[in-house]
């Protein structure tokens, strides 16, 4: 799952007046004689949406419902990581990873009864590739940019040329997909819930992609905040922004199986506590981002708190355009300083453990031979004496209103660091922001220190350590060093898979002895649903389908 974390937040301004009021809630759901099999499940968010069409998406909360309603090309297993068949049934690349082959699944059809096929799949291709004007700006259509670059035609000299050169139906059910050059991205990025395959009906029978911008504010057409049309186990009823409620139905006609409940509602409670005391009062049947305090005190109460297994990183950002913070002797302090043991233990859930590297250990790369800078205060305060940094002021951000799988109380881990580098003489000036003003100032100001994360997309590399420095000068941690951008241009180019295994441990070790930030953990996250509710597998990509749920009594 992917957050908004490479590009400022628009203000997202609806097309058209939103249908509001909702019927019934969980409690009156527990109580009556309905069947099982038309019940409604409500399950709590930290977040609303930013939009209902993936393809403009950004955020968790959107691909959350996404994966409800629409499906990708490939997907991975259900509760692991593993690369699985989607849309596609089977698929090859061509020796030199240019070239990928989509053997689809036949009778799927789009919610509006028109087919799926390999028609299908390009038209989709195609429409992100063609697209100009507002849609070519990062904050509407920052996945594609990110993965493969720019467009058909380019409108701004900042945009990359695009990876991706055509797609074609070799007959109903094979699409070929070929790009320009070789991406350590494919086959994974196939998974992205951005890249999600709409009927084509649809998107042109709405004007799906009548995008406008004025000034820092989006204006998304009535399709992309009211509708959508995909292939999934749910439909999309109704997004109601005045309760914040997201009501999704059955799809009676879905290809794979059939969601065991008829209705499905995303609720936003904004508030950690506030979740959890509507899940204990009935009100709703599930949620996200369980407080870690939370989890014990839930489970001996009989609800069901399964355990995702950890596939993310917290890190602590260093500006390097200070001057001081540009010191290696500063950096390799402040990472001597910070107690990340003790922060884990008692900040953090149980199974969560230390960082050492960008990337999470189940990562294929994750290197055991990196360079590791244990908890030692004197030699933090020694490093600081030898760089003339001895009582330097650091202005430290952190983000407020908000949880992340990767941190869950940003509050209480800022306070932990926070009092480890002023045990070593560093001044600390707190800087408290919203989660929105938060993600501009570290995308565009550059902070001295700043909390922030990942939560993995799928099992590539590059999808970590890529993201963070795979772009000539960080947009956030702001340094330079050519070697390693050379090094990650390489892999990325690499099209056999177990050779750039090889290279991620080679550059998580150069990644380390440079220290751009400082890795803190690796959090397991936990979601919670009612006593009698049961089927939804955890995911370490945070990308649950809700399609098994059911209640049992």
């Amino acid at each position: 799952m992917r957050a908004s974390r490479l590009r400022a937040v628009l203000a997202v301004s609806a097309a058209a007046a939103l249908a509001v009021g909702l019927a019934g809630c969980a409690e009156s759901q527990r109580g009556d004689q309905t069947q099982a099999s038309d019940r409604t499940l409500i399950f709590g968010t930290a977040g609303e949406p930013k939009v209902l069409d993936p393809a403009f998406a950004t955020d968790g909360e959107s691909f959350r419902i996404a994966r409800q309603v629409y499906e990708t090309l490939l997907t991975h297993e259900e509760g692991g990581t593993k690369i699985v068949g989607g849309l596609a049934e089977t698929w090859e690349s061509s020796p030199d990873g240019k070239a990928w082959t989509f053997h689809l699944r036949k009778n799927v059809k789009f919610h509006d009864g028109t087919d799926f096929n390999a028609e299908a799949v390009c038209f989709n291709f195609d429409r992100w590739y063609n697209w100009s004007g507002p849609l070519q700006n990062p904050a509407v259509s920052g996945y594609w940019q990110d993965t493969f670059g720019g467009f058909a035609k380019n409108e701004s000299p900042d945009l990359p040329p695009s990876k991706y050169k055509s797609c074609t139906a070799k007959d109903t059910y094979t699409a070929v997909i070929e790009f320009n050059e070789v991406s350590s991205t494919l086959p994974g990025a196939f998974t992205l819930t951005a890249f999600s395959i709409s009927s084509p009906k649809a998107l042109k029978e709405n004007n799906a992609d009548q995008v406008t911008i004025s000034g820092e504010n989006v204006t998304y057409p009535e399709y992309a905040l009211t509708k959508g049309v995909g292939t999934g186990p749910f439909k999309i009823v109704k997004w109601d922004r005045t309760n914040k409620e997201t009501v999704l139905e059955r799809n009676d006609d879905y290809w794979g199986d059939k969601a065991k409940v008829k209705t499905l509602i995303f609720k936003t409670i904004s508030d950690n506590t506030a979740r959890r005391q509507a899940l204990e009062n009935g009100e709703i049947h599930g949620y996200d981002l369980v407080a870690p305090a939370d989890v014990p005190k839930l489970q001996s109460a009989g609800f069901n708190v399964p355990t995702r297994e950890a596939f993310n990183v917290l890190y602590l950002g260093i500006g390097h355009d200070n001057p001081i913070l540009a010191k290696p002797e500063v950096r390799q302090a402040i990472a001597h300083a910070v107690n990340r043991e003790s922060l884990v233990k008692s900040k953090l859930p149980p199974g969560a453990e230390v960082a050492t590297q960008f990337m999470p250990p189940n990562m294929d790369g994750w290197s055991p031979d990196v360079k590791k800078y244990e908890y030692d205060p004197e030699k933090a305060k020694q490093l600081l004496k030898s760089a003339g940094a001895e009582g330097a002021t650091l202005k430290f951000y952190y983000p407020t209103e908000v949880s992340r799988p990767y941190m869950p109380d940003p509050k209480a881990i800022f306070e932990s660091i926070k009092a480890d580098l002023e045990a070593v003489g560093l001044k600390i000036e707190t800087v408290a922001q919203v989660w929105a003003d938060y993600l501009d100032t570290v995308d565009q100001a550059t902070p001295d220190l700043w909390l922030l994360g990942w939560t993995g997309d799928y099992n590539e590399g590059y999808n970590f350590i890529g993201t963070f420095f795979g772009a000539p000068k960080p947009s956030d941690f702001q340094f330079s060093n050519p070697q390693l951008y050379e090094a990650l241009k390489k892999v990325d180019q690499e099209p056999d898979r177990d050779k750039r295994i090889e290279m991620y441990k080679e550059i998580n070790k150069q990644i380390m002895e440079f220290l751009p930030g400082l890795p803190i953990s690796h959090s397991p996250p936990s979601i919670a649903f009612a006593k009698n509710v049961t089927g939804v597998k955890p995911s370490p990509l945070t990308a649950e389908v809700f399609n098994h749920a059911e209640f049992t009594s």
